[in-house]
């Protein structure tokens, strides 16, 4: 009987670490626009404050990698979660003197938008750092779990609360949360660098990276599917809280309401951490894979058939129940087929493609709910999603398979060449 290899002490320092600091941004996620919409009700600028958010994803990602493979990367995440914290306590302080506005919030989502670009990028890449390769898998479920639950489940019904209760506790809140994050990730000892020796540039670094990219077909097309992915679903979201949200809308939900609403997708999320390893063995990856393309399908187009929001709720479940496996299968194989002095830059060129839609999407959902209505977002959103499932072409169980023996090869012959020097 085979033993599971520990995570360690190290890794469940960053794990709660992380739990604090995802819970920050699920409140505050919520809080925003939840808040915005007393300023404003244009589909268009509430939009435009998920685009000011993911921006940065968009403008920033590649540096963010290079940083990542440059420094210390638990340093970075200290500095990322500090100044995430200042930039909101700086929002709550003009707020509460009643000198907020729509504008305001769209300056705070942007540069807290742009610490997290630093934070998530390095908190990915140092984990191969804590965990051995055969414990990725599971470390990866782990902390997904945590993100899930903090950042969706608790998260958001939390920020619903806080804005009905005041924007002060609701913007106050996140920054304690960070503030404990840091805290506790202080208590993670070692170096987290990569051996970088500064003799490139960041120009040539990040040039690496991309081509480390490009060069991988299958690490090409997933970041491409993910990234479909994410500008529907991000185009979708942004108008949903005006679908769900006041008395004029379809659902006619209230503040905390939304907020138990979108909990549903975190409850699937976090059971689908728990399956992930299952459904591997079920259908395959690449099986498993395709699965969470219709659950993706689901969690878009629901709201354009009903305004139920048990229907809804129950599509939300189902589609994050299958992004927890698809998750935990692509992020796991990126950082076993990725060199380790690679990893950032390959993470932040990956969410470039992956992630740099997300402020498209915010802005095409705007403008297509202004032209044509919300239902329209919905629709075009789930075709381009139906789309996607070209990519599986590409994306096989033997290649996925070959890529891995290929990376194992290769730590085999750099370790040969260490030890012979």
């Amino acid at each position: 009987m085979t033993t599971a290899i520990r995570l360690g002490p190290s890794y469940w320092k960053l794990w709660t670490s992380a739990s604090f600091s995802n819970l920050a941004d699920g409140v505050m996620k919520v809080a925003l626009p939840l808040v915005a919409i007393r300023y404003t009700d244009s589909p268009a600028l509430i939009a435009g404050l998920s685009f000011a958010f993911t921006l940065p994803w968009l403008l920033f990602a590649l540096t963010a990698g290079a940083l990542a493979d440059r420094h210390d990367r638990r340093r970075l995440m200290l500095i990322a979660n500090i100044a995430r914290a200042a930039f909101l306590a700086a929002l709550t302080i003009v707020t509460v003197a009643g000198a907020g506005s729509i504008w305001l919030l769209y300056v705070a989502a942007f540069c807290v938008g742009t610490a997290e670009t630093i934070y998530d990028t390095s908190s990915q890449s140092i984990l191969p750092q804590l965990v051995e390769r055969p414990a990725l898998a599971r470390a990866n479920g782990r902390l997904y779990a945590a993100e899930f639950a903090t950042n969706q489940f608790i998260g958001p019904p939390l920020g619903g609360f806080l804005v009905a209760l005041g924007v002060g506790l609701a913007f106050g809140t996140p920054v304690l949360l960070w503030v404990a994050a840091v805290g506790v990730l202080m208590l993670v000892r070692g170096r987290f660098d990569t051996g970088h020796t500064g003799e490139t540039s960041m120009r040539a670094d990040i040039a690496e990276g991309l081509r480390f990219l490009w060069n991988s077909t299958l690490l090409r097309v997933l970041a491409i599917m993910v990234g479909g992915m994410n500008f529907a679903s991000n185009a979708a979201m942004t108008v949903f809280v005006l679908y769900a949200v006041g008395p004029a809308s379809e659902m006619k939900l209230s503040d905390p309401g939304y907020g138990v609403l979108i909990t549903t997708f975190a409850i699937g999320s976090i059971l689908g951490t728990f399956i992930a390893e299952p459904v591997e063995r079920l259908l395959g990856r690449a099986g498993a894979l395709t699965l969470t393309v219709f659950g993706s399908l689901a969690t878009i187009v629901t709201p354009a058939l009903t305004a139920s929001p048990w229907i809804i709720g129950s599509a939300f479940f189902v589609g994050g129940l299958l992004i927890s496996v698809w998750n935990i299968i692509t992020v796991s194989l990126r950082q076993r087929v990725t060199p380790h002095r690679l990893l950032g830059r390959l993470n932040s060129a990956y969410r470039l493609l992956a992630w740099g839609t997300m402020p498209l999407g915010a802005a095409a959902g705007g403008l297509i709910a202004e032209l044509f209505g919300i239902p329209a977002v919905f629709w075009s959103m789930g075709a381009l999603v139906l789309c996607l499932l070209t990519g599986m072409i590409w994306v096989t169980n033997r290649r996925m398979d070959d890529a891995e023996r290929d990376a194992e090869a290769a730590d085999a012959g750099a370790a040969a060449v260490n030890t012979d020097r």
